[in-house]
């Protein structure tokens, strides 16, 4: 039985560690933090649990890419998701001229909904909507499909900027920041960030958006039991200290408890710049430090965690987007623009979904420099300054919120909030970044990190490699876990369900 030791209980890790195991590896999971999973956390304040992440996902639809791997892991009927409304899958407020647009799930109705707004962009939409689809089409691994040895070139339209690709398709501009009202989800950039990103989410949504009933926590917990039923262990509470090498190869890790573990093959399921700090700097060249170090990352978020009086607000079965302006749509990214740009808000779903909302969660993104006069300091040790700061931001979200809706503020019981600081610190993430490594359409190759590196028995995995998200990083899995087993290899079985 091959081994194989994996850097980090993360999404990205654990889907890694699951897929192994199931190929009959003895998998070993390092996590620093004492909880698992990552974007799949929970948290518990004010006798409510919140998720801290993974707040909707794709890909779970019948014939999902998600759901037949979790249909391959033997997962898919432990998995307790709700999905969104057919009817309004998401809602936007534009608070520049109050508008209200309400998307609906499919395709055609997708198309619909938008046409009975913008009458005159109906043919336009159509055309849109069929150009995101083919993009996607392009990608083999989002489609599950064995992909060729040799490498093919993708359309024209694959590495546009995405808004120069709406622009394209679409002559209205309010229509044109409508339809890219997804941005916060994925680090969109105006100018930057390719068509085929763009895209790729957009298809994901369309087709059917869900979300984990009763905490996302229970999915990392179900990932670790497939782990740990094949014979391997999750650990958390003892991150890695160090990497050792051995002749250009990982011999083992040592951990902050003192532990060393070795094992045949080597995963980082962290985010590559923490993973250099961890290792000899022999491993990789200067060249090679020096560009990891200068990808950009997207930026990060601001998140307040709301707990609700009873009975006071309704539960909404779909998520609404805050924007303030439309041509800002594009702009989350800019130093030069005023925090908040917009927000995204939800009534996460209880086990068992009632009538009534119990909590809410407002994530508005934020750059790490709103943050950077406290970057070195700790959790609980940031000051007075810092938490007066954290009240002012609060305030002005519950102002935003206030306008979205009338008296919500009314509602509220108690509110936690955490700011880009938190994410650094929590998820070892470059500066709080929520997406990873920032995509760059005019720079492609800067950003594009291969799972496989120059240490023989050390890969990678998780957002950084490919794309970001639920979907992204349980696809990314499947490159990584090729990368041991051979090309196609788990395409093949998955593709087979």
């Amino acid at each position: 039985m091959k081994t194989v030791l994996i850097i980090g209980a993360g999404v990205g890790g654990l889907f890694t560690g699951a897929l192994l195991a199931k190929e009959g590896f003895r998998v070993t999971v390092l996590e620093k933090n004492a909880t698992i999973g990552g974007g799949l956390q929970n948290f518990t304040r004010f006798g409510e649990v919140f998720d801290t992440g993974m707040h909707v996902i794709g890909g779970m639809q019948p014939g999902g890419n998600v759901r037949k791997i979790c249909e391959f892991l033997g997962i898919l009927d432990k998995v307790s998701v709700v999905d969104v409304d057919d009817d309004c899958m998401d809602r936007l407020y534009f608070a520049e001229d109050r508008a209200t647009y309400r998307l609906a799930k499919g395709k055609e109705a997708f198309v619909e909904s938008l046409s009975g707004y913008f009458p005159s962009e109906r043919d336009n939409l159509e055309r849109y909507v069929s150009a995101i689809y083919d993009i996607a089409g392009e990608v083999d691994l989002f489609n599950l499909r064995p992909s060729a040895p040799e490498l093919r070139a993708p359309s024209a339209e694959f590495l546009m900027a995405a808004d120069d690709f709406i622009a394209k398709y679409i002559k209205d501009r309010r229509l044109r920041s409508v339809l890219a009202y997804m941005n916060p989800l994925y680090g969109g950039r105006g100018g930057q960030t390719p068509a085929y990103i763009h895209s790729i989410i957009n298809v994901l949504y369309i087709n059917g958006a869900s979300r984990f009933a009763g905490g996302s926590a229970r999915f990392a917990d179900l990932l670790a039991d497939v782990i740990k039923d094949a014979g391997g262990d999750v650990l958390p509470g003892d991150g890695v200290e160090s990497i050792s090498l051995e002749n250009g190869a990982v011999c083992g890790v040592r951990t902050v408890k003192g532990n060393f573990y070795t094992a045949d093959y080597y995963i980082s399921a962290i985010h590559p710049c923490a993973l250099l700090e961890l290792i000899p700097p022999e491993a990789f060249t200067k060249a090679f430090r020096n560009r990891i170090s200068s990808v950009p990352n997207a930026y990060s978020a601001f998140s307040m965690y709301i707990k609700l009086k009873p009975s006071a607000f309704p539960y909404i079965n779909y998520s609404e987007y805050f924007m303030t302006r439309y041509d800002d749509i594009w702009n989350f990214g800019r130093q030069d623009k005023a925090w908040p740009l917009g927000f995204m808000c939800m009534t996460p779903p209880d086990a068992v979904p009632g009538p009534w909302a119990s909590k809410m969660l407002v994530t508005a993104p934020m750059l790490f420099d709103e943050v950077r006069q406290w970057e070195n300091t700790s959790v609980g040790h940031r000051g007075a300054d810092y938490r007066a700061w954290k009240e002012e931001r609060k305030d002005v979200l519950l102002g935003m919120m206030e306008e979205l809706h009338p008296g919500f503020c009314s509602c509220v019981q108690d509110v936690n909030a955490s700011s880009p600081l938190t994410i650094r610190d929590y998820y070892a993430v470059k500066e709080g970044s929520i997406c990873g490594f920032s995509k760059d359409c005019n720079n492609i190759m800067l950003s594009q990190l291969p799972v496989v590196t120059k240490v023989p028995n050390l890969l990678l995995t998780g957002q950084n490699n490919n794309l970001h998200g639920f979907c992204g990083v349980s696809l990314t899995a499947i490159t990584t876990c090729e990368a041991i087993l051979g090309r196609n290899s788990l395409i093949e079985k998955i593709g087979r369900i």
